[in-house]
């Protein structure tokens, strides 16, 4: 089943709804903002803002990803907020929480990627295109916001963002990462061969090769399985401290409690928290089947509340900024869950006291 249009989106959501097509503020004619929060293009207008919702259509190559089609990877922002307009407002019954009424969210639109990234991918273009992601980071940051990008690859909507952060933060930073793999082949970026380029395959070694304050021991690593790894880069990580939570882990004793508990690492002796959700960790257990991702699927995934339980937990203990990549293309299921992540997470931001009004 192909993804609808915006057209038959709208007919499908709005009969019920208490949000009606013709008052949501619109990015452009068939883009909606996230949950309907006001539009804003300017930083001056980021101030008073507690979370800023950032898009990003950037994906490495010019054909296909992981044997799917690349336009529906570069669609995920734009779907993810259409189907966000589904929904009647911010209140969570889970929780008994309208996020709105405590938070105040705004969408800052989509950060550019340059025409020439699209045609044929350079060292050059690249860097514009994360430099342009950067930016917006930037002013979300520069008001005591969190950023959260919603993306697919690297470095765009994963180093660029830990970038930011990291420049900001006076001391260590902890990151939460989930995945199917470690993003950490040695060498250099496989679609531009420049060592600048944090890319989809390397990005989070380049992170703590790059990053002075990021620090192994605050990585909270959890999701991966299976045979996909050298030996050397797994063991490498869990010798300089990392918490590594496979799969195999959470499913043997673990549970999902457990990993929330352990979470803690990320945060003990740090002053700021980089949260990295890549969404392929749900593999065949989300809400679609796992080879909606192509190449990128494995078996033992991760399940939607798994990964929900996770967010809502960030959101307890607060988090400095977010993103996601490879979020699974084409099913409007797997785009609802995004919008159920960042909502779980804001009303932990409530439930743990991280308001600002």
């Amino acid at each position: 089943m192909s993804y609808p249009d915006w057209e038959q989106i709208k007919r499908d959501s709005f009969d019920d709804s208490l949000m009606q097509g013709s008052n949501l503020p619109m990015i452009d004619d068939e883009t909606p903002t996230f949950m309907a929060r006001p539009l804003v293009h300017t930083a001056e207008e980021l101030k008073g803002a507690d979370v800023v919702i950032i898009g990003s259509a950037y994906v490495a190559g010019t054909s296909d990803y992981a044997g799917v089609s690349i336009n529906d990877w570069a669609a995920a922002a734009k779907r993810v907020r259409q189907q966000s307009c589904r929904y009647r407002s911010g209140y969570i019954q889970d929780f008994d929480i309208d996020v709105f009424e405590h938070l105040k969210v705004v969408d800052y639109g989509d950060a550019v990627v340059p025409e020439s990234c699209q045609k044929e991918q350079t060292a050059e273009s690249v860097l514009e295109a994360q430099a342009n992601v950067e930016a917006k980071v930037n002013d979300a940051l520069a008001v005591g916001a969190i950023p959260i990008v919603i993306g697919q690859n690297s470095p765009c909507s994963s180093y660029a963002i830990a970038k930011c952060i990291s420049e900001v933060t006076d001391g260590n930073v902890g990151m939460v990462s989930l995945d199917t793999h470690w993003d950490s082949q040695e060498g250099n970026d496989f679609l531009t061969d420049d060592p600048r380029i944090a890319g989809s395959a390397n990005w989070k070694i380049k992170t703590y090769e790059f990053l002075e304050n990021f620090k192994i021991p605050n990585l909270v690593e959890i999701g991966e399985r299976g045979m996909l790894e050298n030996p050397k880069t797994v063991r490498n990580y869990v010798a300089n401290g990392a918490e590594f939570i496979p799969m195999w882990r959470i499913r043997r004793h673990l549970g999902i409690e457990g990993v929330c508990e352990k979470m803690q690492r990320a945060y003990d002796g740090t002053d700021g928290v980089y949260v990295h959700f890549d969404m392929d960790v749900i593999g065949g257990a989300g809400p679609v089947g796992g080879d909606i991702l192509g190449e990128l699927a494995e078996p033992i995934g991760m399940t939607d509340y798994e990964v929900l339980r996770i967010a809502n937990e960030v959101g307890l203990r607060g988090l400095t900024g977010m993103s996601f990549i490879c979020i699974p293309p084409g099913s409007k299921l797997v785009y609802r869950l995004i919008v159920y992540v960042v909502m779980y997470l804001m009303a932990g931001l409530v439930e743990g006291g991280h308001a600002r009004r």
